[in-house]
């Protein structure tokens, strides 16, 4: 038996059943429902017969503002309260309030990516580096914000200074998603003391202070933050070996931490720091080029 279809007309017009207005709309009929018991959208009239929804085909004016602006991320509550009363004038408030929130959002998003850009560079670095070997290396230049200087007075630890630093950096507005080490005035300051950085940074690429691009000794060391173990004095003998003189700060980098290890004995940190050859020197240091993309800047 064909099935039976029930017609009303409105205004001399023939109305649309829900299957067929979600057709001509383009939208799911569970969204019509939807709209219909939260008092957004609802049909023109139902069905006396079957109680069925019924829609007028100019009702697809009303289905377009609400898709707009639903797509531009306005919540439905909202656009419902407006929905009966909207002017240009408080449209264009409302899409103006959305494009700051956008803006925002785009700015968290563009810092987040930034952040894994970084992360990823320098875990990957970690994971190519041979750790038990001081050698040189040609690194690009790499931006940083620096923290407050650091006053290790009054025999104050070396987690104490850190701490602090984490806590001036949220009030500063330095990010900490990004790594973050720690930077000597020489490779002097870094042999005399090397759990005391002048200051701490955060290796953020939209930092106005860089680690100028050039050849560096490097060297590597495992343990938690500020434990150097008897890196400082390796790479001071590798100097001395090769006829290298050090020159300018000393930079430290956390490359591995608590974001990829569990264990803090394992964190992972460089050293390097920039050189020339000492006049009559060989040129015997075994050097290679650093694979250190910088981080998106969005």
């Amino acid at each position: 038996m064909a099935k039976k279809l029930y017609r009303m007309r409105m205004n001399g017009k023939e109305l649309l059943s829900i299957h067929e207005f979600a057709k001509f709309t383009g939208l799911e009929q569970t969204t019509l429902r939807y709209w219909d018991d939260i008092g957004l959208f609802s049909p023109v009239q139902r069905n006396e017969e079957n109680n069925y929804r019924c829609y007028a085909p100019q009702q697809i004016t009303t289905v377009n503002f609400i898709t707009v602006l639903s797509k531009l991320g306005i919540p439905l509550k909202t656009i419902s309260s407006i929905e009966g009363e909207r002017t240009p004038e408080n449209i264009v408030e409302l899409i103006e309030q959305q494009e700051n929130k956008l803006d925002m959002e785009m700015r968290r998003l563009r810092e987040s990516y930034s952040i894994i850009h970084r992360l990823r560079d320098l875990i990957r670095s970690g994971l190519k580096a041979d750790t038990g070997v001081i050698t040189t290396a040609t690194l690009e230049d790499t931006s940083y914000i620096p923290g407050p200087p650091n006053d290790f007075t009054d025999d104050k630890y070396f987690y104490e200074t850190f701490m602090r630093f984490c806590q001036e950096a949220k009030r500063l507005r330095i990010n900490l998603g990004y790594p973050v080490g720690g930077y000597f005035s020489s490779m002097e300051a870094f042999l005399a003391e090397p759990s005391h950085p002048d200051y701490f940074i955060s290796v953020d690429p939209t930092g106005y202070d860089k680690r100028p691009a050039g050849e560096y000794i490097v060297g590597y060391t495992y343990g938690y933050y500020g434990e150097m173990g008897d890196l400082p004095q390796r790479m001071a003998d590798y100097a001395l070996a090769h006829g290298l003189v050090t020159q300018g700060p000393l930079y430290v980098v956390y490359i591995h931490d608590e974001i990829c290890i569990h264990e803090p004995s394992r964190y992972l940190s460089r050293a390097s720091v920039a050189f020339t050859r000492a006049p009559g020197a060989e040129e015997k240091t075994s050097a290679v080029v650093w694979e250190e993309v910088p981080a998106n800047r969005g």
